[in-house]
């Protein structure tokens, strides 16, 4: 009896570890988008907010990751010999992510306004304003109209520096509240369910979210700053920065960068385009 039972168990582990074996080859990787040019390419990390149309996103599938900024990542990787690695990232975690060499650069609707010596920037690609967004049916029609109400804005966002900045120090002084998330679709579940009054966010998901809501939500008229995307690389790294400059000048002149701002007309992204200004 003692030997069936010990024979039992060993089958029985036995079975259990090509269990786990199986299942751990067969579950595909939802950390990253990896798309390889050949196996001897050399990887190009983007780290970027996976919550952020339209310029990173989860596809409506799940499969991959899109967006403006990503496509034009993809092309400039098949351009110059990389391997295109989409690596989603904790916004608030952006810092250590490049610094620690996790991710080659930040491009996902970076704005350079307020980091001009965080980073090794590239040339300015997009005009974006901060923009203020309510319910439909809000009595709110102007940034006097926010006194005492609660407004929300992303964590460590363009839009949370442009509110605490000098220029909008009244402005800022005038909330009842300022209420920070860790991405906007959980602002936008906010101010639908009446939990804050206001959302302040870049104009591109402004955009998006005001052309996919049935009429939930308006804009007003008024803006808390103007403000311009580039690429954030790290610190020094002028070597990668400048390759990436090249090809994206080289995406400009043959109309390649204009086809994929065309793709989120929705978003008015062509209206945005400001890269013909810094082209060498």
């Amino acid at each position: 009896m003692k030997v069936f039972k010990r024979l039992f168990a060993i089958i029985l582990s036995s079975a259990i570890i090509f269990t786990l074996i199986s299942c751990s080859k067969n579950t595909p990787s939802q950390t990253v988008d990896t798309e390889s040019v050949s196996s001897s390419s050399k990887k190009f990390v983007v780290g970027f907010d996976a919550e952020y149309p339209p310029y990173g996103y989860l596809s409506d599938d799940g499969k991959s990751y899109e967006g403006f900024d990503l496509d034009l990542a993809r092309e400039f990787c098949k351009r110059a010999g990389y391997e295109f690695v989409a690596q989603p990232i904790d916004w608030d975690s952006k810092d250590l992510e490049l610094n620690s060499g996790n991710i080659d650069c930040i491009w996902n609707g970076f704005t350079i306004n307020g980091r001009e010596d965080s980073y090794t920037w590239s040339f300015p690609y997009v005009d974006n304003s901060i923009v203020l967004i309510v319910n439909s049916d809000s009595d709110i029609n102007t940034k006097a109209d926010l006194k005492d109400k609660v407004v929300m804005v992303q964590a460590a966002s363009s839009g949370l520096a442009a509110l605490k900045s000098d220029e909008n120090k009244d402005l800022l002084n005038s909330f009842n509240r300022l209420e920070q998330c860790s991405e906007y679709n959980s602002a936008f579940m906010n101010l639908e369910s009446g939990v804050v009054d206001c959302v302040a966010v870049d104009i591109g998901v402004a955009k998006y979210k005001l052309n996919n809501s049935d009429g939930k939500f308006r804009q007003l008229d008024e803006t808390v700053s103007s403000e311009q995307y580039a690429i954030g690389f790290k610190k020094g790294n002028t070597a990668l920065k400048d390759e990436v400059e090249k090809v994206l000048s080289d995406m400009w002149k043959d109309g390649t960068f204009m086809n994929i701002a065309n793709k989120y007309s929705d978003y008015s992204l062509p209206d945005t385009i400001c890269i013909d200004q810094y082209i060498k």
